[in-house]
């Protein structure tokens, strides 16, 4: 039977894994039900998802720990990111342009990722613990949905505005705001979606 420990370092894993995920692969735009969307969305529900089993398990000091974590590995990525692209490249590799292109990009993605993933995952911890005061740690649908849904507003409309304000004269506030308006709703459906694994990861990480 697996330990606690073992269950907990399963979940960082898990969280810093969608983290970088999301910045790497954030970059492509697909299609969901006619919207344009990134395909980040699939991995961001996932780190509110964790950090608010955890702050059910173990409160609010070790979600936050997670966050600083996830805050530690995205620094490092972006520097590491920065000279990777700025290296030399090898006269027999003729792939620095697209190398550049590709991960040029996504420097300015993961630096609005960086500041609204910590704004918003700060925000959901301080929130689910609120709530769960308040409640007398009761109806975990209600803290995980209300921290999360509106941590995820403060998360998408933060790294909107730093990733792709005035990238081209079309990216204006008017414009910012339709793309923010969807992505955040998409986010409030997973979210809603997640509350039965909310659950589920809350006994499992419980259960001895």
């Amino acid at each position: 039977m697996l330990s606690k420990s073992f269950k907990t370092n399963l979940l960082l894993s898990l969280f810093v894994g969608c983290l970088i995920l999301a910045n790497i692969l954030g970059t492509k735009i697909t299609t969901l039900f006619g919207i344009r969307v990134s395909v980040g969305i699939f991995f961001v529900p996932v780190l509110f998802l964790v950090t608010d089993i955890i702050a059910d398990v173990y409160g609010k000091k070790k979600a936050q720990e997670f966050v600083v974590m996830g805050l530690i590995v995205m620094v490092i990525t972006l520097v590491m990111t920065f000279f990777a692209i700025i290296l030399p490249p090898n006269p027999t590799w003729g792939n620095q342009a697209a190398f550049e292109l590709i991960f040029g990009a996504s420097l300015r993605m993961i630096i609005a990722s960086i500041i609204a993933f910590m704004l918003s995952q700060f925000h959901d911890v301080w929130a689910f613990d609120f709530l769960k005061k308040k409640t007398k740690g009761k109806h975990l649908w209600l803290r995980n949905n209300l921290s999360t849904i509106v941590s995820q507003a403060i998360d998408t409309t933060i790294f909107m505005f730093i990733a792709f304000y005035h990238i081209t004269p079309k990216f204006d506030v008017p414009f910012i705001i339709s793309l923010i308006i969807p992505y955040w709703l998409f986010k409030v459906a997973f979210s809603i979606l997640d509350t039965p694994l909310c659950y589920l990861g809350v006994k499992w990480l419980k259960k001895n």
